[in-house]
């Protein structure tokens, strides 16, 4: 299933060169992990409940069409890895300007942590689905865990 959400972009994204804040994609692309994932039933209520949160390992970002002030943005997700247990999962963000144009990858690495024991941890049953229906990159890899 595809999934991508339009923003309108906002004064504070940008910087004294009229250029989108390179951390902006960034945070874009954190607010649709946080709706899909909601959209999957399992939005942050859940995670509360589950004293579960995800967590990054690295966010790699490329640049590649300038969005401008006031352009409505276009971000979404698809799964570029996962483990057996859907401990660890890579996501891959295309931001696409208003225009329809590519302007950017966002690539994040991460994986669930039990923030009692602060250790990482499988998903509880009740998210063991959340990538079911993820639409996947044509690189989409599983991930190994090294034991």
């Amino acid at each position: 299933m595809s999934y991508n959400v339009t923003f309108p972009t906002k004064w504070s994204d940008f910087d004294p060169n009229r250029h989108m804040r390179h951390t902006a994609y960034n945070e874009y692309a954190a607010e649709v992990r946080v709706r899909y994932f909601a959209a999957q039933n399992f939005s942050i209520n859940e995670f509360t409940k589950h004293n579960l949160g995800p967590i990054l390992f690295t966010e790699e970002t490329s640049f590649r069409k300038e969005i401008h002030l006031g352009e409505n943005i276009t971000v979404n997700i698809k799964l570029s890895g996962l483990s057996a247990n859907s401990e660890r999962w890579k996501i891959t963000h295309e931001v696409f300007n208003e225009a329809g144009k590519l302007s950017a990858v966002i690539k994040v690495y991460g994986a669930w942590i039990d923030l009692t024991k602060r250790k990482l941890t499988v998903p509880p049953k009740e998210a063991k689905n959340l990538f079911l229906h993820t639409e996947k990159t044509e690189n989409f890899e599983e991930i190994i865990l090294k034991k």
